[in-house]
């Protein structure tokens, strides 16, 4: 397993819908985001920021993989393309994620790959979690 180094930052978020709209999001360091849900209005949907974290942390998981594999100096950009199919029972979910790494640079497949598989199964927290089954703690307020 990979030991990172952790860095204290401020995490969650909190969506505030009114009676007719869309959410709004703030994160707990002031970033926002507007979530969309038509088909053709540009944004991002709910399912949309899932992938877009998983594809993020993939991402920076990958480029942490290349440092210390020592061939981040010949890597030029990194990219992970992120879907998904949801299911057809049970359940409202996706069933499946489907993720294209791009890893450009000066590097053979076999060290590509090793990246890919690291930052997938090793450092990313966000397809750490999704691959877990996290406790879910509610609560609700008037």
């Amino acid at each position: 397993m990979t030991e990172l180094k952790t860095r204290s930052r401020p995490t969650g978020a909190t969506a505030v819908l009114g009676r007719t709209g869309f959410p709004h999001i703030t994160s707990a360091t002031g970033g926002e985001v507007s979530v969309v849900t038509g088909p053709s209005q540009p944004g991002f949907n709910p399912l949309d920021l899932l992938y877009a974290s998983l594809s993020a942390c993939l991402t920076m998981s990958a480029r942490i993989a290349a440092s210390q594999r020592g061939v981040l100096d010949r890597v030029t950009e990194i990219s992970a393309e992120v879907t998904g199919e949801k299911a057809t029972e049970g359940l409202s979910r996706v069933q499946t994620f489907n993720i294209v790494f791009t890893i450009k640079g000066d590097i053979d497949d076999e060290t590509r790959n090793a990246i890919a598989r690291a930052a997938e199964d090793e450092i990313c927290t966000v397809s750490n979690t999704i691959r877990g089954n996290p406790d879910f703690f509610a609560t609700v307020s008037g």
